[in-house]
């Protein structure tokens, strides 16, 4: 395994001086942000470090060049919009754009792209399967002939009330992937897994590690805090809106040493990139860099 960072943490770096920070600071691996020049829909969303509709024959070459002199690998290329969203044009525009991506990744010898199912957040996971089984096989069968794995991100996307009631992804649990998986059996389509949202829904990450250990091709390290105050007013109904802190690896409650015990266990090689959602660390880039830093020395000394 290789210890990296994911770059929509750092909207106004450079994809190079992103690449030396890292370097210098001990990772080995980055997950680089793909969205569309200047579309920002939510927070850690409209960062480009790589612009995939520009992407010509020598920026390649300088892009594996840096990664050379680095000594860093792209461990994957990030794209997180709604492909199932109810608007047909949106839809269209963020599957022509992810399409771009995959063609990116294949070009750059990048085996992973990072993305989201998506959801219609107004309808049921029924309903929403619908949609999935007319859109998704053609998205896989595209990566496929691109040798490039999608890797689907957990995360149910429901932190606010735009986003209600259902989230803005589809992929948040075990059942779901198990029926997703059922319909798309495609070896290049699996998870990128994150056991921050598994842990407020009360979902051992654990057992998931050794259940979908041949689908799980990406990895993030976000922790998350449970407020127990607002969990005691709100309950579980509440659906974290207050109560659901995400947190850098170490101040919040994921169990880092069994988690990474596990994907050891199951021969997981890939990359383990540090998501940072964390507002204790956000408003300037040095405290960015702090808590990538934090996060950093807590999972060293089990990713060295």
């Amino acid at each position: 395994m290789k210890l990296g960072v994911m770059s929509a943490a750092f909207p106004e770096m450079t994809l190079e001086e992103l690449a030396d920070w890292a370097a210098a600071q001990g990772f080995r691996a980055l997950e680089l942000a793909c969205w569309p020049r200047g579309e920002k829909e939510r927070r850690y969303a409209g960062v480009t470090h790589i612009d995939v509709t520009a992407l010509s024959p020598a920026r390649i070459e300088e892009i594996q060049g840096l990664m050379r002199e680095k000594g860093l690998e792209i461990a994957a290329l990030g794209y997180y919009p709604n492909p199932l969203d109810p608007d047909p044009a949106y839809r269209e525009h963020v599957i022509a754009h992810l399409r771009k991506v995959i063609e990116a990744a294949s070009r750059l010898g990048v085996s992973v792209v990072g993305t989201f199912v998506g959801r219609d957040w107004k309808r049921t996971v029924e309903e929403n399967f619908d949609r999935f089984r007319e859109i998704w096989p053609p998205i896989v069968r595209f990566a496929a002939d691109h040798g490039v794995k999608l890797a689907i991100e957990n995360c149910p996307m429901l932190f606010s009330y735009d986003e209600w009631p259902g989230g803005k992804n589809l992929a948040y649990s075990p059942a779901i992937w198990r029926r997703m998986f059922e319909i798309i059996p495609d070896s290049h389509f699996g998870l990128t897994l994150d056991p921050s949202h598994l842990l407020w829904q009360f979902i051992d990450y654990v057992r998931v590690v050794y259940e979908f250990k041949d689908r799980i091709f990406h990895v993030h390290a976000k922790d998350m805090q449970i407020d127990r105050e607002m969990l005691y007013q709100d309950g579980v109904l509440g659906l974290g809106f207050r109560w659901q802190i995400p947190r850098l690896p170490g101040l919040g409650e994921v169990d880092w040493a069994r988690f990474i015990a596990a994907l050891y266990a199951v021969g997981y090689n890939g990359a383990v990139c540090i998501e940072h959602e964390d507002r204790s660390f956000e408003g300037s880039e040095e405290l960015v860099k702090r808590g990538f830093l934090i996060a950093r020395n807590v999972l060293a000394p089990l990713i060295p």
